[in-house]
């Protein structure tokens, strides 16, 4: 029954991590396609390790992949928060149907060949 069980926990999550890698490909801008990467990776990656330690048994494996994916959820959220600020920071282009710019306030409707930026113009980068 483990391994029905293991079996099941693998291929969701593979499925999963093909999602995560999807998104990476297809999704317009940096900050959406790192969101994609933290859920659907994170998730994918958690029933690939729950499934290893269904099917192993052991007590040893069991707390080995409790301390991962405690750790993953700990820090993947974070890599993606930093890595996100530091990539609007460096001046990277927002998706063109973004709305709302928490960093710099509200977007301005308008002209999109008058729209250079999508930022507020202190924060863009020379």
């Amino acid at each position: 029954m483990a391994e029905i069980l293991g079996a099941a926990l693998l291929v969701a999550g593979s499925l999963f991590c093909l999602v995560a890698a999807v998104g990476l490909l297809r999704l317009p801008d940096t900050l959406i396609r790192m969101h994609a990467a933290t859920k659907a990776g994170t998730l994918g990656a958690g029933f690939i390790l729950v499934a290893e330690a269904l099917v192993s048994g052991g007590l040893g494996t069991f707390l080995k992949v409790v301390a991962v994916i405690v750790f993953l959820l700990l820090t993947a959220p974070v890599a993606a928060h930093l890595l996100g600020r530091a990539a609007y920071h460096r001046g990277i282009r927002l998706y063109e149907k973004t709305w709302m710019d928490e960093l710099g306030g509200p977007l301005t409707a308008g002209d999109p060949d008058e729209k250079k930026s999508h930022r507020h113009p202190k924060r863009d980068l020379k």
